[in-house]
């Protein structure tokens, strides 16, 4: 049985871990200049696995704010925090499969980021949004739901790098269409570009370079997310709020 003191308890931690890795760079943001992918990018896919979608994604908001507050950083000032908890979110719903949930919510996205009066890359240069449909594909495909088995119960080594790396693919994907978003409704109004020059500066340059950050990022969550989760495990740590085979087990031995 979960508490709202532990849930507290979690948020705190977890928020504190994200903001000082929040701090640290991880790439450039291509398109926004002195601004850069942070480490905790990695983190934000990992919190919605770990502590479910809800509290994920308030540890990932609570944390991301924190470290903005410090760092002053961020492409999109106060409110960058917002990619990072949809990541979490997306991530925590896929694990908790709930799946028509998480597809609704990348599909109203990724039409959102296309279809963008004016400047949505459908209109200016569609093939920008060649690998968020991969996302997509990947998650309303069979690949999500053997993911999430692969996460609910103890599996090979192999089979848990596969669940996290196909949620964290998704989770990371989901997180970069809706900040794009954010770039388009924030930078639109104050950058005096005309169509033709968004098309040339903005979506053409980045068509290739987000699917290698995105690469990268989903790489190295599911390098520091399998030992963490199975380290968490060992605890008996109810990973996504749920408790594990083995606590079950245990309770039931009790029992």
């Amino acid at each position: 049985m979960r508490f709202p003191t532990k849930d507290l308890a979690l948020v705190c931690s977890f928020a504190s871990l994200y903001a000082v890795l929040s701090s640290l760079s991880f790439s450039p943001v291509i398109g926004a200049t002195g601004s850069s992918i942070k480490i905790a990018t990695v983190m934000a896919p990992l919190l919605g696995l770990i502590l479910g979608p809800y509290l994920g994604t308030v540890a990932a908001s609570v944390g991301g704010f924190i470290g903005w507050s410090f760092t002053q950083t961020g492409p999109f000032s106060f409110l960058s925090f917002i990619p990072g908890a949809a990541t979490a979110l997306c991530s925590g719903l896929v694990y908790m499969r709930k799946g028509s949930m998480s597809v609704a919510l990348y599909s109203v996205s990724f039409l959102a980021l296309a279809l963008y009066p004016t400047i949505g890359p459908a209109w200016l240069f569609p093939y920008f949004l060649w690998f968020q449909l991969v996302g997509f594909i990947v998650l309303v495909s069979p690949l999500r739901s053997k993911a999430a088995d692969f996460m609910h119960r103890r599996t090979r080594l192999q089979e848990l790098c596969l669940g996290v790396g196909v949620i964290s693919f998704t989770a990371t994907l989901f997180g970069q269409v809706v900040g794009c978003i954010m770039f388009e409704m924030m930078y639109w109004p104050t950058i005096y570009l005309e169509t033709a020059q968004w098309r040339i500066l903005i979506w053409q340059p980045l068509t290739f370079v987000y699917p290698i950050e995105r690469t990268l990022i989903t790489l190295l969550a599911t390098v520091i997310g399998v030992p963490l989760i199975e380290a968490l495990r060992a605890y008996k740590f109810e990973i996504g709020g749920m408790r594990t085979d083995a606590a079950l087990r245990d309770t039931h031995r009790t029992d």
